[in-house]
């Protein structure tokens, strides 16, 4: 008898046990794995996002079934089983019980990555290792433990649908929407405001706050909504909508919501801003080309927002073949923002009174775009 790794979400466990928890599936790349399995052997369910174990089931053979078990994917490759143990998210074992005692968690400093165990489904676990898994679900079955999960965790979708077109046909895939990266910021005290606050705080509040007096709707990026600048809540500043034009697919939207601020007018993006202070530069421009990827046909003004001692890395980063070799190049498209001179553009225009009165095509007159050739 062999152990294997069969990955769910909250979503997915849900839908397979709706379903009858009769049946597990994978995708098709992996049907060489799923081949190996055999009856008898036990798959240990492990569910991403709360990052718990929360069940085993004994497989029974290969299944015939080609039902809509989940909403997300078809998982083609299917095995009939029998569930061993079953628990909530609630009452699941912790990926954290493992530490110390099998071969993908040895010490704190493989939190996180598991030496990459958890990335694939199924994956065969060593012998001891499925056995000690197994001995911490029937204990957690026996002795019922609750444990508070996040509920945006446990409801995340981590692949989405997606539309691309080849030729003349239209084709369907799954994709995946990264939360925005945490980063540790240099702090700055904000005027009248005793926390202290942040230069990606305070440039979101310009900008904000520019779009706004400009007659825009504005939106900060839905986990920014708390944060604070002078006083002031981001996600309460005037003009700021509570939700995005919804033309969009489930993964447009995913996309465009982390993107730090945006100028809307009406159901159309006027400018989209990605400010880069401390985080990779990287991942700015990922999610600028993740949305026109997912929108090859969206017209609007991407920027970059960093300090001058970052245009450099801007520049470096933004000619990567990956956002090169495309249709349309993202350094045509995406321009550099240097934060001195946005702000000395907008003090500027506010000390002659003329904020109201900007139209957004400075942001071109100001920003910079960089060629293979610089």
């Amino acid at each position: 008898m062999n152990y294997w790794l069969d990955l769910f979400t909250g979503t997915t466990w849900d839908e397979f046990q709706t379903a009858g928890a009769s049946v597990s599936g994978f995708r098709h790349r992996m049907r060489n794995a799923v081949a190996k399995i055999q009856p008898g052997d036990i798959l240990l369910c492990y569910m991403t996002g709360v990052m718990r174990w929360v069940g085993a089931l004994e497989v029974l053979g290969k299944s015939d079934d080609t039902s809509d078990i989940w909403s997300v994917a078809d998982f083609p490759e299917r095995l009939a089983v029998r569930p061993v143990v079953m628990l909530d998210a609630e009452h699941g074992v912790p990926m954290a019980q493992l530490e110390g005692h099998v071969d993908f968690f040895e010490g704190p400093q493989h939190r996180g990555r598991f030496k990459g165990f958890i990335r694939r489904s199924p994956n065969l676990l060593q012998e001891k290792d499925g056995e000690y898994v197994m001995e911490l679900l029937r204990g957690a079955e026996q002795t019922p433990v609750k444990r508070a999960v996040d509920p945006k965790k446990l409801a995340r979708t981590p692949l989405l649908k997606a539309e691309t077109t080849k030729g003349k046909h239209k084709v369907e895939m799954l994709v995946t929407v990264p939360e925005t990266e945490e980063a540790e910021e240099v702090t700055i005290p904000a005027a009248g405001d005793a926390a202290p606050s942040t230069p990606h705080t305070e440039t979101q509040y310009r900008l904000l706050q520019q779009g706004a007096e400009m007659g825009f709707d504005v939106w900060v990026a839905r986990n920014d909504r708390r944060k604070t600048y002078d006083g002031v809540a981001l996600g309460g500043m005037p003009r700021m909508v509570a939700d995005l034009p919804t033309q969009f697919n489930e993964a447009t939207n995913k996309t465009i919501e982390l993107i730090d601020v945006l100028w809307l007018k009406g159901n159309s993006i006027v400018a989209a801003f990605e400010i880069e202070c401390t985080t990779s530069v990287y991942s700015g421009l990922l999610r600028m080309s993740d949305l026109l990827a997912l929108q090859p046909n969206l017209k609007i003004n991407l920027y970059i927002v960093a300090e001058d001692n970052r245009r450099d890395k801007v520049q470096q980063e933004i000619l990567r073949p990956t956002f090169m070799v495309r249709e349309k190049p993202l350094a045509e498209i995406c321009g550099f923002l240097s934060i001195s001179k946005l702000t000395e553009t907008i003090d500027g225009a506010k000390q002659l009174g003329l904020a109201a009165s900007l139209k957004p095509g400075f942001l071109e007159q100001i920003a910079e775009y960089f060629t293979e050739n610089d």
